[in-house]
């Protein structure tokens, strides 16, 4: 498995505007998404050790999040062309095994996981209702084979949104697998 760090958007970047399928091919819009209090989006997939080392915390955390007004989407760019495990409807089964609150969409074109410049899985945007980043970084400091996943980072990042603090001032990168990204067709 190849370490990859997330690249840390610079805070404050907009959200990125989006419109993508779950497995089932309902589309979402990042706007429908959004909640009172803001919006964290966690680029992920199904194979990836990192993520499933922090499973068993996301339907939790995306159950205490809606609570707090806080909308939670996780989102697939992975080429499932040469990573099929990832493919949607297996998204789908992936997302009722875990007990996923929140939708599970797919980014077959990559654009909005360039949009964001996510790099790895998981890779993590919290964003404020005015959809500007207040945080970019781990979930918590866990990782495979380690202690469980708490997401005590991205949980401390939330409590200060909702509360109306301004972003943490230390936020470290968030490490996984990187995004497989489809090669490029250079025939055409």
């Amino acid at each position: 498995m190849a370490l990859t760090p997330s690249t840390m958007l610079p805070l404050g970047s907009s959200l990125p505007g989006f419109a993508l399928p779950d497995g089932t091919g309902r589309i979402y819009r990042h706007a429908e998404l959004l909640g009172p209090k803001g919006l964290f989006v966690i680029f992920i997939c199904n194979h990836c050790p990192y993520v499933k080392h922090i499973n068993a915390a996301l339907a939790p955390l995306g159950a205490e999040f809606a609570a707090q007004g806080v909308g939670m989407v996780a989102i697939s760019a992975n080429d499932v062309a040469n990573y099929p495990a990832d493919a949607p409807e297996l998204m789908v089964t992936h997302a009722a095994e875990h007990g996923y609150t929140f939708p599970y969409l797919y980014d077959e074109s990559q654009a909005v996981a360039r949009a964001f410049d996510a790099a790895c899985t998981p890779d993590l945007y919290l964003f404020d209702a005015h959809g500007k980043l207040t945080y970019r970084g781990q979930f918590d400091d866990t990782r495979p084979g380690g202690a469980p996943a708490t997401g005590t980072a991205i949980r401390t990042a939330a409590a200060a949104l909702v509360a109306g603090e301004p972003p943490l001032t230390e936020q470290l990168p968030s490490v996984g697998c990187n995004i497989k990204w489809k090669k490029a067709d250079l025939s055409k």
